[in-house]
């Protein structure tokens, strides 16, 4: 008989990944990125234990979009106020906040419950080359 195998929170051995975004497609990245964060690439993943590993991000600035994504994708935000809608391109959203870019991406791909939110946490985006989590000593992760 066979029983369903269930991780335990407490025993998931969590590790640091470091992947370097330049010349990488936004889409494709962030979905690697999702399934890291929400460790499907472990043998022992349990969808409703966050069993994930932490992943950090560098040369987000330098990533690359397909077509004319640069000018047609539009973010936006809402101030609260009557007429608040602000648009942004991704082109100037890339110029402004490129760690942003990255991060809404992966954002959209991760559960939209308490357990998402917990998985996002462990991702660390950075538009330059440098990050300070040397001390994890983190793994180089080739996409």
């Amino acid at each position: 008989m066979r029983k369903t195998f269930s991780a335990a929170a407490e025993k998931i051995s969590r590790d640091w990944y470091v992947v370097d975004a330049e010349g990488k497609t936004l889409g494709r990245l962030a979905s690697e990125i999702a399934k890291i964060l929400r460790g499907k690439h472990k043998p022992e993943f349990t969808p409703h234990v966050d069993c994930g590993d932490f992943v950090i991000v560098v040369n987000a600035g330098k990533i690359s979009v397909t077509g004319k994504r640069l000018d047609q994708k539009k973010y936006y935000r809402h101030s609260g106020y009557i007429s608040g809608l602000t648009e942004t391109s991704l082109r100037r959203m890339l110029e402004t906040h490129p760690e942003r870019v990255l991060q809404f991406a992966v954002r959209g791909m991760l559960p939209k419950n308490r357990l998402g939110r917990k998985m996002f946490k462990k991702l660390k985006v950075y538009a330059e080359p440098t990050h300070p989590h040397a001390a994890q000593q983190p793994q180089p992760l080739e996409l």
